[in-house]
């Protein structure tokens, strides 16, 4: 069962809870963009660098810095008047929620609402041209796929609705159902991605603690010790 935590988003605690985890916010590092060929993108080979992103912060113990844009700063200051007009739009109540985590602490997200047991929100402020895109974009969804699907795959519930909502301008919601194929493959693209910082945790542990072998009294030819292997997530082993 996933985890609910009741907290405020970019709290102390909240920082706490994502330190050195994946999140679905990152989740795009393990697929690649959409195309037309695959709307939903598809496995990435670039996920090393979420993995040593996250490894520093497990060794740091505190977030490092990343880059918050003009629009994601308006996208929070707006996200009440987003809220309640989605309210009122459609007749329910939403629940603010802080953070969620799978049952083995693994992976988390951090959805702007719940709604009742099976549904989340997910709100997006984009500029006036971004949002005629979303307007006018059939496939709105698809390029935040790896996010709304990595929720609903970390919260367990059925269905999120993308919020696409501008001050001025007409607004657009999309809900989104689960995509259980998808969820499959990142559910296991996770698996190898924590499988990795997991080893390179290990190994790093390993060498604080035992320290480089003492070359000058190893007889000649004895075996060396060494570290745990890491394997990453295509099977090559780095000793």
């Amino acid at each position: 069962m996933p985890k609910l935590h009741f907290c405020a988003q970019y709290s102390s605690e909240y920082e706490a809870l994502k330190l050195g985890l994946p999140t679905s916010s990152n989740f795009h590092a393990l697929f690649t963009k959409p195309s037309k060929k695959f709307p939903k993108g598809q496995p990435s080979t670039q996920w090393k660098h979420l993995a040593h992103h996250l490894i520093a912060e497990r060794l740091l113990k505190r977030p490092v810095e990343t880059f918050t844009s003009y629009h994601m700063e308006r996208g929070l200051e707006m996200e009440p008047e987003a809220v309640a007009w989605y309210e009122w739009e459609t007749g329910v109540e939403t629940q603010l929620i802080g953070f969620i985590t799978t049952d083995d602490g693994k992976a988390g997200c951090s959805p702007d609402r719940l709604i009742g047991e099976d549904g989340l929100l997910e709100i997006k402020c984009p500029t006036p041209t971004g949002q005629v895109d979303y307007l006018l974009d059939p496939d709105a969804a698809h390029k935040h796929w790896p996010q709304l699907q990595g929720q609903l795959l970390v919260s367990g519930r059925r269905w999120v609705d993308l919020l696409a909502w501008h001050r001025h301008l007409q607004r657009r919601v999309v809900r989104v159902e689960r995509d259980e194929e998808y969820i499959g493959q990142l559910d296991w693209q996770l698996r190898l991605l924590n499988q990795y910082i997991d080893g390179v945790m290990s190994r790093l542990w390993w060498i604080s603690e035992q320290g480089p072998p003492p070359q000058a009294d190893r007889p000649e030819g004895a075996p060396v010790d060494s570290p745990p292997a890491v394997d990453d997530a295509f099977g090559v082993s780095h000793a």
